[in-house]
């Protein structure tokens, strides 16, 4: 008899003890390998990251540059991506990070650009703000500032992120707070509510958050890692990290998934796995060391890509 309670308790729990080994693991494809998007078109030897997309993924929108920080976009005709243009509204001031809404009617991003009554057009602001363009035909224009109810005087703002109801998720450094917090403002009545810090389980730092259109799942930064966290009826699930598939101790950010939950991108400096000198060869010489650091793989961010599973 007791070898029958503990073989039907063995039965009874070994899908359970199954889930929990894996549940981790099931985020990425067996065997998956991080890849470069798009190489020497949007990942260049240059900084890229925070990569976006129009609704039917045949424009991508990212940031390039290390000083003067500029939205770019590029189209895919035929399975290709095309050469990069500056978007109508960057190329002047330090514009980053964009995010285009899941109706594609908008595109967020952060500025430095002037916004305040009477300031002189010409001087940026210290700080970087939340902005929106619309969307205009085929071309964003009227572009908005968040009002201060979002954009506090004198605090950045980074990486907006926005659900298909409108609810804003960003990230900011903020008195009283520990590193770079997330927070969350609801689009009710023709403007935001008063924002809410997203509070994760298990989580130091919520960074660069990704929100699904549907607020069913959170990808975030924590540290160098890329995070999920699930929502739970209205609470988020404790931070799972991505395995070393994507975390594997170089500088990560920028998470964003592709609309059929089946693409994660984001940001990174890896090397490792991409390029190795060959110690077999003899040493470079000056013009081969320029071209190894002209390279994508020179330790600057490029945008990458890997297969992943989410419900």
């Amino acid at each position: 008899m007791t070898r029958i309670r503990l073989y039907l308790l063995s039965v009874m729990l070994l899908p359970a003890l199954l889930f929990g080994q894996g549940k981790k693991r099931l985020l990425i494809d067996s065997g998956a390998t991080s890849q470069v998007f798009a190489p020497g078109i949007l990942s260049t030897p240059y900084s890229e990251w925070s990569v976006s997309f129009s609704p039917d993924g045949t424009t991508a929108y990212s940031s390039l540059g290390d000083i003067y920080w500029t939205i770019i976009s590029a189209k895919q005709v035929n399975g290709v991506w095309q050469k990069p243009e500056v978007v109508p509204f960057s190329g002047r001031f330090r514009d980053t990070d964009p995010f285009v809404a899941p109706d594609g009617s908008m595109l967020f991003f952060i500025s430095s650009r002037p916004f305040l009554p009477g300031a002189d057009q010409d001087t940026p602001q210290r700080v970087t703000h939340l902005w929106y363009a619309e969307r205009t035909g085929n071309t964003w224009g009227n572009l908005h500032h968040l009002d201060s109810t979002i954009n506090i005087t004198g605090v950045d703002n980074y990486a907006p992120s926005v659900s298909q109801k409108g609810t804003l998720y960003y990230c900011s450094r903020r008195k009283g707070l520990e590193g770079m917090q997330s927070f969350y403002a609801r689009w009710k009545s023709g403007r935001y509510e008063i924002p809410q810090q997203v509070m994760v389980p298990g989580a130091k730092e919520v960074q660069d958050p990704f929100i699904a259109p549907d607020e069913s799942y959170l990808v975030y930064l924590d540290g160098n890692d890329i995070c999920i966290s699930f929502n739970r009826n209205g609470q988020w699930t404790p931070e799972e990290k991505f395995g070393p598939e994507v975390n594997n101790g170089n500088n990560n950010s920028s998470p964003h998934v592709s609309a059929d939950n089946k693409t994660l991108y984001y940001t990174s400096d890896r090397v490792k796995g991409f390029y190795k000198r060959d110690l077999t060869k003899p040493a470079l010489n000056y013009d081969q060391l320029v071209q190894e650091n002209n390279s994508i793989y020179n330790n600057r961010g490029n945008i990458l890509m890997i297969a992943i599973h989410l419900p």
